[in-house]
């Protein structure tokens, strides 16, 4: 009893102290260094005793062709070179601590692997650089404000049989152009050149465990959230999941095409936790070193997921580091969503972002500013929410106005703001602000955040729907089951109406412009494709629907109203006009705000169940949005007196 009881106490402050006494090495060259004549392995193993390197002709089965002992160098280094061309070849190391052998694993700075990643593979990466890749560039952008985000998932976005794509599921069927569906309507790439979007958010895209990448006729799915190699892409992505320079290569195709597009591409990154710690490459060199513990030493789970990753330890921020710099440059991404982002510490973030747009200032970092459960990881040292004001460019998503729009995420049958719910309207101009300071919003009614906490618009990502929970379209109809199917689309479309008219930078759920249906499953992370896949079909019955989605987002991109850069343009330039109803809001951007071709545009949210009467302010009002139409030519000129605004819509007049 006692000796449980010392454990308890003193255990955690051995592990702390082992912690600090890590060595720490400042190189930029830990991993696999490829030439024709040697290639160099390093790794970074401080408590081992010996380590071994095992080279081999395949990613699985087979037997060693070379099986070495590692040279220990300063700070916790192991190394050896191979005096011989050893491309193509595989490997993996083994590291022996305390007597005892781990298990066999690629470094943990992998950049190919074999098939499902147990491997290392020892490549030259120029060789897999498609034709032209040195000329390829980001389209360009001129402020973060300008970004319409479009979320999708390589597999969900071409597997249906009705996609018209010919690599469904893979890197190269978002490659493809003049996909179309049963229609002939447009599918894939040239869809979301149509809708207009300008980023490209991918789910996790990297190597990720729960796929069995020998198996690629069984239709496995995954979200991907279960990191394996976090340098790698996914295999089942790829045409050929044995040869780890094809996956290399269609990603980097994939990447070139949309460029060529005009579409930016963001990666969904998973830093905050792996998918099996004690098997985990992290733990096969320095175990312990890169998770974070309960007093008790058991694995902390601020993740949800059973382990969380130890951001804020020197070796576990230059991982990090190094990892998003290779994907930027190598790969040319332009963007990263952090799951889990409130895991991190806002050091590491702040590094991570100084690195990232010291390489390129336009790169987009963004996250979701929460935890999944309790962390030993102080409040005031996370990148949650409540502490963006701290995080140097880096963005944060707002559950304030998602929750507020269509109902809370913890109770489906919560109605919301497009439901007529009461209670929502100060949530909702808070989300018009983008979360930031306004003379106008009163935060002590705001659902959620009883302050600002975006110093700039561009930190704040105005969504109403993700990958997680039901689709909107779902929800609506969970939350309001006597409503009909006309009613639910209004409320659809209302709801990303005000999403795609708020400033801050804007986010779209894949499928939500067709009223994508998940059949009500809401944590789909590993359903079969009949239920995540995107159907085609809904283009074309839902074409009306499509069309206006389209229209709010070419408006968006035409009027830079809509997107002003600074808190204090806003706070200058949108005005909130009382309505004296609860569920009526009415604002103004005035003043040809972020220099507009319009001198004033009139925005009004009708939330409520019924049409409603309202009185214009002075002036002649051109119309150029109803609850069924956006367009720049007017669709009713010169008005001056009231008008009446139909339930569950928004409208848009200007002068």
């Amino acid at each position: 009893m006692i000796l449980a009881f010392l454990n308890f106490f003193i255990g955690p402050f051995r592990q702390r102290s082992v912690v600090n006494e890590v060595p720490v090495y400042t190189g930029k060259d830990l991993g696999v260094t490829y030439s024709p004549a040697k290639t160099e392995f390093k790794i970074w193993a401080p408590g081992a005793t010996e380590v071994r390197l095992r080279l081999y002709d395949t990613g699985e089965g087979g037997q060693a062709t070379f099986n070495e002992s590692m040279t220990r160098n300063d700070k916790g280094v192991w190394v050896i070179g191979v005096v011989t061309d050893i491309k193509n070849k595989y490997y993996t190391f083994q590291v022996n601590r305390d007597d005892k052998w781990l298990a066999e694993a690629p470094d943990i700075y992998a950049k190919a692997v074999g098939v499902n990643g147990k491997r290392g593979m020892v490549i030259d990466l120029k060789a897999t650089n498609p034709i032209n890749w040195n000329l390829d560039k980001r389209p360009p952008l001129k402020n973060f404000t300008d970004i319409v985000i479009y979320e999708t998932h390589i597999r969900d976005i071409s597997v249906s049989a009705n996609s018209g794509i010919k690599n469904k599921g893979k890197f190269l069927g978002l490659a493809e152009t003049g996909t179309k569906n049963d229609a002939g309507q447009s599918t894939g790439l040239d869809h979301l050149k149509e809708l207009g979007i300008t980023h490209v958010h991918l789910l996790p895209s990297f190597d990720f465990n729960s796929v069995d990448e020998t198996k690629p006729t069984d239709n496995q799915y995954n979200w991907g959230y279960d990191p394996l190699n976090y340098n790698v892409p996914e295999g089942s992505y790829s045409t050929n999941p044995y040869d780890g320079n094809v996956r290399i290569k269609e990603f980097k195709q994939m990447v070139q095409t949309l460029h060529a597009n005009g579409l930016r591409v963001i990666l969904d990154v998973v830093y905050n936790h792996t998918s099996d710690v004690q098997h985990s490459n992290f733990n096969q060199f320095v175990p312990g070193y890169f998770y974070r513990t309960n007093l008790d030493g058991s694995y902390s789970n601020g993740t949800g997921c059973g382990n969380e990753v130890a951001s804020e330890r020197a070796m576990v921020r230059s991982f990090m580091i190094q990892s998003v710099v290779y994907w930027a440059k190598e790969y040319h991404l332009d963007g990263f969503r952090f799951d889990l982002m409130g895991v991190h510490d806002i050091e590491t973030m702040n590094a991570i972002s100084d690195t990232l747009h010291k390489i390129d200032p336009t790169i987009f970092i963004y996250g979701e500013g929460w935890t999944a459960g309790s962390t030993p990881l102080p409040e005031n040292q996370r990148a949650i929410k409540k502490n963006v004001p701290q995080l140097n460019k880096i963005a944060a998503f707002s559950d304030d106005l998602r929750d507020a729009l269509k109902g809370g995420w913890s109770n489906v049958k919560a109605k919301g703001f497009v439901s007529g719910a009461p209670n929502m309207a100060e949530s909702i101009k808070f989300g018009i602000v983008a979360s930031t300071q306004h003379p106008q919003v009163n935060y002590a009614l705001v659902n959620y955040s009883k302050a600002p906490w975006a110093s700039e618009p561009y930190q704040t990502i105005t969504y109403v729907s993700c990958h997680d929970d039901n689709t909107l379209f779902d929800r609506l109809k969970i939350s309001n089951p006597d409503a009909t199917e006309a009613q639910l689309i209004q409320m659809d479309k209302l709801s990303n109406a005000v999403v795609l008219t708020s400033q801050g930078v804007s986010f779209l759920h894949s499928g939500a412009e067709l009223l994508r249906t998940k059949q009500g499953v809401a944590n789909s992370y590993k359903s079969p494709d009949n239920i995540n896949e995107i159907d085609w079909s809904r283009k074309t019955k839902y074409e009306a629907v499509f069309n206006y989605y389209k229209a709010l987002v070419w408006l968006r991109r035409r009027h830079p109203a809509f997107r002003m850069p600074s808190t204090k343009m806003i706070a200058g330039h949108l005005e909130f006009i009382d309505t004296a109803n609860p569920n009526l809001i009415m604002y103004r951007l005035k003043d040809h705000a972020n220099d507009d071709t319009w001198k004033d545009i009139l925005v009004i949210i009708n939330g409520n169940t019924t049409a409603q009467t309202v009185k214009l302010p002075p002036g002649n009002w051109d119309l150029v949005a109803n609850e069924n139409k956006v367009q720049e030519n007017p669709l009713n000129k010169g008005i001056n007196k009231g008008l009446i605004i139909p339930a569950t819509a928004l409208y848009i007049l200007h002068n």
